[in-house]
Formats: structure tokens, C-alpha cells, sequence
């Protein structure tokens, strides 16, 4: 790999690091979001795709929309798993990076817990599954 392309790797993945982390922290002090129920149709399939929780539909939209054509679709359950499907821009080598930034951006707004980031492919195959420990402030890829 060429010293052009490990920085243009380098810089791809603090950039999204960056976003993540300056961005994420505004959405975290947003508590006015309605939780979907039966009573407010206003709610649409495609909204509770993304999340199965108030705070995790916030965040899955959140994480499309900041991704800048990166990522295609996201899900969070439970608050503590993160489903993203990636766009063919992404290349083999920087799904890891993205996978880390993701944990990071998603521990900031859901601290105190164990997380799990799953990364798919466009064709909905899972690629990496990236697990942080909470106690051991690790992260495990499998």
C-alpha cells in the first residue's frame, strides 16, 4: 500500500471519528423524541426500522444522515446493538476503521454499557462484528 493511499485511509477514518464524536454529543442532550406506539401514526415503517427505542431511531437515523455516503441503512436494539449496511465506496481495508469510529460515536451516546457494531455489505452479508467491553474499555472484532 502506498504512503498516498495509508494517508488517505488515515484521514478518511478521523474524519469520520471527528464527525462522529462532535456530532453525536448534540444528539445525546436531545430528550424530546416520542416513542412510537400504536397512538401516534405519525411514525412510519422506516422509523422503526432504524431503531426499536426513542434514543436508538434518533441515533440510526443520525448515523445514515452524518455518514455522507458511507452508509446506506442503520439499526440500533436495545441500545446497545448497531446494525449498519455500507455502500460499495467503502473499501475491504477501511471497514475496520469505520467499525471502530462507530463503536466510539455509539459508546458516547450510549455509555455504561457493552456494545455490539455489526458491519454488512451492500448485499446485507455480514462482514465484521465489533464488540466493545465496557469494564475492559476493549474492542473485539470477529
Amino acid at each position: 500500500m502506498s504512503l498516498g493511499q495509508k494517508t488517505r485511509h488515515f484521514f478518511t477514518a478521523l474524519a469520520l471519528i471527528l464527525v462522529l464524536a462532535t456530532t453525536s454529543a448534540c444528539q445525546a442532550n436531545q430528550t424530546n423524541a416520542k416513542a412510537p406506539t400504536a397512538l401516534n401514526p405519525s411514525v412510519t415503517y422506516q422509523q422503526l426500522e432504524q431503531g426499536n427505542t426513542p434514543a436508538g431511531q434518533e441515533f440510526g437515523k443520525w448515523v445514515v444522515q452524518t455518514a455522507k455516503g458511507l452508509i446506506s441503512d442503520a439499526y440500533v436494539r436495545d441500545n446497545d446493538k448497531l446494525g449498519v449496511v455500507i455502500t460499495p465506496q467503502v473499501r475491504p481495508q477501511e471497514v475496520k476503521d469505520l467499525a471502530r469510529s462507530l463503536v466510539q460515536g455509539f459508546h458516547q451516546n450510549f455509555p455504561n454499557r457493552d456494545l455490539k457494531v455489526l458491519v454488512y455489505a451492500p448485499d446485507k452479508e455480514l462482514i465484521v462484528t465489533a464488540n466493545y467491553n465496557n469494564q475492559s474499555n476493549q474492542v473485539t472484532y470477529q
